[in-house]
Parts: C-alpha cells; sequence; structure tokens
C-alpha cells in the first residue's frame, strides 16, 4: 500500500473537539501504542504482525501494533461468536491453532519462521491458505485454512480502518456526533470534511 494519501493536508484528529467526551476517549486511545498482550503469546504476535502487515500491505509499526492489540483484545475477552459454520473450532482455537501453522509453514519451506521468510515467499503461502490449499500437516489438524484466513481479514480490517491515521489517509471524517452532517446533497462538503488535493 502507498502512504501516499489523496488527503495529505487533513488531519481528523483536529476536528476532536467537536466529538463527545466518551467518544474522544476512544479514538485518542486508538492512538497509544501498547505493547503488552492479554492472550497472544509473543510468537503468535510476531507471526501475526507478520502476516497481518502482509494482509494490509501495511508494515507501519504503530498501525499494525493497534491492529495486533485489537485481535488479541477480542481473543482475551472471549465474549462469543455471533455466528460460526459448521466444522470451524470456536475463535481462540481457530487463531491460536491457526498461528502454529502458518509459523509452521516457514519452517518447512525454508527451514525458519514464517516471519523470517521473504515477503513473496510469505504471500505465496498466504495464498494457499487463502484457497485452502496449503498441504496439511497436524498443525493444520481440524483447522480450516479459508475460514482462518477470513477470520484474520476480518478482524485485520476492522483494526485497521478504525484507526486514525487511516481516517485522515482516506478522507474519512471521524465521529460526526453531536455535531452531525450539514450538507447533505451530493457534491457537497461540510467545512470539516477533507478535501481532495492530488
Amino acid at each position: 500500500m502507498t502512504t501516499q494519501s489523496h488527503y495529505p493536508t487533513y488531519n481528523v484528529m483536529d476536528e476532536q473537539k467537536e466529538w463527545d467526551a466518551h467518544t474522544r476517549d476512544i479514538v485518542n486511545a486508538r492512538l497509544l501504542r501498547e505493547n503488552g498482550y492479554q492472550y497472544l503469546t509473543l510468537v503468535e504476535a510476531e507471526t501475526l504482525r507478520a502476516w497481518c502487515g502482509l494482509l494490509m500491505d501495511d508494515h507501519r509499526g504503530d498501525i499494525i501494533q493497534y491492529v495486533l492489540c485489537h485481535i488479541d483484545k477480542v481473543l482475551a475477552e472471549d465474549k462469543g461468536e455471533a455466528q460460526r459454520n459448521v466444522n470451524v473450532p470456536p475463535i481462540r482455537t481457530l487463531l491460536r491453532q491457526g498461528l502454529k501453522g502458518i509459523d509452521e509453514t516457514g519452517w518447512i519451506a525454508s527451514s525458519k519462521p514464517f516471519i523470517h521468510l521473504d515477503e513473496q515467499s510469505q504471500r505465496q503461502i498466504m495464498l494457499q491458505i487463502s484457497s485452502g490449499s496449503y498441504p496439511p500437516t497436524a498443525n493444520w489438524d481440524g483447522i480450516p485454512q479459508k475460514a482462518l484466513f477470513q477470520k484474520l481479514l476480518t478482524l485485520s480490517v476492522e483494526a485497521y480502518y478504525s484507526h486514525p491515521l487511516i481516517w485522515s489517509e482516506i478522507g474519512y471524517g471521524g465521529p460526526a456526533y453531536p455535531r452531525g452532517y450539514v450538507r447533505a446533497n451530493p457534491g457537497l462538503l461540510d467545512p470539516w470534511e477533507a478535501v481532495k488535493t492530488l
């Protein structure tokens, strides 16, 4: 991903004075870089860091760390899942065993962990897992590869696109509450919205 924005002068955080205190606290917390994990082991976190950076095509430390913390929080809270397909294990099992399988792919391919493979090799493995065609091993027993890929994609995207820096880069104006939108006609922008410059 190119980090060149169509909105290089826009910073969604300049508008935080317009948000209510609760919303402001939530969004500001997304800018803090947490390093501790409640559920993930360090090996799992580093495997996930390589995977998510490749998946989002963005390796910026603060943003990917936020993605990891989001996934860790989901796993630690273990609130359950609204729905899960037949033959797909619970999220904690899916991700813990799936990350072992991903780590193992590097050892099989090049006698080193997934995180130390070159990006092309990582991408090839990711493509195989996304289609469910990576050769099965004991670590993949009971772990549907497509379901793992889809779960990691969903969790990564929901975290990545909730980070304020990404909001600024895509021109998203952030929370509109309590201010709201005034100009609702197509092509018209409120004064606080991003203006495309490139």
